[in-house]
């Protein structure tokens, strides 16, 4: 008789709050936010290392740039202001994964966080946000990372309460 086998135990799922202390601790990294490199005209950014094979971004963000409405899909998140002021405007509902174009959205799903530097957030799957700096003459930088990698990220455009998916992204098409 043969002794049983075991399939190796699987890593354990990298939390929000793990994704959170992680950017926090890049974002006080003055060096590595200093060899980011700045355009006045688009965003910049450069892969990091996440923990436990997370997907992570150090981003720059020229005045009066943001990244439109979108979500991760199934992946978690954080991110972490570094230099600059960042504003996040996000959707306190949960949105269907699939099967639908376009939603009308409750009056009172909006949530508007400023997050200046050392600031996180963390979020769950399915998040819907837009991120923005909206200084007018001063660039941000910000430490992203999600887990797992991101699978695709939804676009969405939103005219009132009206919110429409307009474009799936995915990883062959910001990498």
């Amino acid at each position: 008789m043969s002794a049983p086998t075991h399939a190796p135990a699987a890593a354990p799922a990298i939390t929000a709050a793990e994704l959170l202390d992680f950017t926090r601790r890049i974002a006080s990294d003055p060096e590595l936010i200093a060899s980011l490199p700045l355009d006045p005209e688009g965003r910049t950014w450069i892969r990091l290392d996440g923990p436990g094979g997370s997907e992570a971004w150090l981003i720059g963000w020229p005045p009066g740039t943001g990244t439109g409405w979108h979500d991760h899909a199934e992946s978690r998140g954080a991110f972490t202001t570094a230099r600059g002021r960042l504003t996040e405007n996000s959707l306190t509902v949960r949105l269907p994964a699939e099967g639908w174009r376009s939603l009308s959205l409750a009056p009172d799903v909006d949530r508007t966080r400023a997050l200046g530097p050392g600031t996180g957030r963390a979020f769950g799957e399915h998040h819907v946000h837009e991120v923005l700096n909206e200084s007018g003459t001063e660039h941000a930088i910000s430490v992203h990372a999600y887990h797992p990698p991101l699978p695709l990220i939804r676009r969405y455009s939103r005219t009132g309460p009206v919110l429409t998916l307009e474009q799936v992204e995915r990883p062959a098409d910001w990498q």
